[in-house]
């Protein structure tokens, strides 16, 4: 079980792009002006054409440096962050609900960069819930289609089990989730809860579309039919 972090469990209130920005002129001495489109895509592509958009070269050491940043930019900003992002509806009882179903591991799939990822969750109580060691992350590739088997391989590593199709869900907000999960190899379950509506992904080709993480029952029921009768 793959979660996507961004409008699918947490929002951030507008500090994830302030902290973006912080860490990008610190990085590269320049103010940033503008930023790169971030719905659906990967932390390295979006610095990289953010990158492009004020005409400075790409640069490993640079993204290096920025992964640095921006998630000591979380760290510091962790209560400010509470204040004005939030959990989502339901996200938190959810993760519960999904990891009572025998035979299921959960992890994320996320633009965001592992250590990023890592501050998002702890500032909201929800690291404990997911193995953040099987999951994969905006660093791994820019492609976010191919971030589903770099998850799936590193939970067969640690877990012993082969992840296919169809042993794979992702759980996203936005079109590009779908179609990342479906070409990366996995069923997805899509979530109305950031811009794009039910009927978006809904014809984006999500297996199933919910207008939030509330109803637990039906989670389960898209997840594992046989197990949706557990108690809540």
């Amino acid at each position: 079980m793959l979660w996507d972090i961004d409008h699918t469990l947490i929002e951030t209130g507008g500090v994830g792009r302030e902290v973006f920005a912080a860490a990008f002129e610190q990085t590269t001495g320049v103010p940033m002006k503008e930023m790169a489109d971030p719905s659906g895509r990967t932390e390295l592509v979006i610095f990289g054409e953010t990158l492009d958009l004020h005409g400075i070269p790409r640069s490993d050491e640079h993204f290096q440096r920025f992964i640095e940043l921006q998630a000591r930019g979380y760290g510091e900003r962790a209560h400010e962050m509470r204040l004005r992002g939030r959990v989502l509806p339901g996200a938190a009882t959810a993760l519960e609900y999904v990891g009572r179903i025998p035979g299921v591991v959960q992890s994320v799939l996320t633009g965001n960069t592992r250590v990023s990822a890592e501050a998002k969750l702890r500032i909201f109580s929800l690291s404990h819930l997911v193995d953040l060691e099987i999951g994969s992350y905006g660093e791994d590739d820019p492609v976010r289609a191919k971030l589903v088997s770099i998850a799936q391989d590193r939970a067969q590593r640690k877990l012993g089990h082969s992840f296919t199709r169809e042993t794979t869900i992702l759980i996203g907000d936005t079109p590009q989730d779908v179609i990342a999960g479906h070409q990366g190899g996995a069923h997805v379950i899509a979530v109305a809860s950031g811009k794009s509506t039910g009927t978006d992904l809904k014809d984006a080709g999500a297996e199933s579309v919910m207008l939030d993480l509330t109803d637990g029952v039906a989670l389960v029921r898209a997840i594992a039919p046989s197990e949706s009768s557990m108690s809540q």
